[in-house]
């Protein structure tokens, strides 16, 4: 078992990136298996799969601009995710209950990230 002693935010953060895309897997199992389902399911699992592992990559940055650039990548992959989710909403494909709060979530991490961002300018 995990020693969970004390988390910082970064692994807090972390955490909830990595609870993010396990959700977003959770979604793309439940597209219909049809083109549509296939081709916002690809797009889903590529951009919702990729801002925890970016994450993890701007902890381990070898300068501050280093930091902000991976950070810069983890916002714009929760974008694009946000995007292909609405579609998912707005289409109607799924349930409006099992995308609004990955939705949600994704507008959450956005700003977040976003204002990690702004802090890291800040103290360059």
């Amino acid at each position: 078992m995990q020693n969970q002693l004390k988390k910082d935010k970064g692994d807090e953060l972390a955490d909830r990136l990595l609870d993010y895309t396990v959700r977003i897997i959770k979604l793309v199992k439940s597209l219909p298996n049809t083109i549509i389902g296939k081709h916002i399911g690809g797009q889903l699992l590529r951009s919702g799969t990729s801002p925890g592992s970016n994450y993890e990559e701007s902890r381990g940055a070898e300068s501050r601009a280093d930091f902000i650039h991976k950070l810069g990548i983890v916002l714009k992959e929760l974008k694009e995710t946000r995007f292909w989710l609405k579609v998912v909403l707005r289409s109607e494909i799924l349930e409006p209950e099992r995308v609004e709060p990955l939705i949600q979530e994704s507008m959450e991490l956005c700003a977040i990230i976003a204002k990690s961002i702004v802090t890291a300018k800040k103290n360059r």
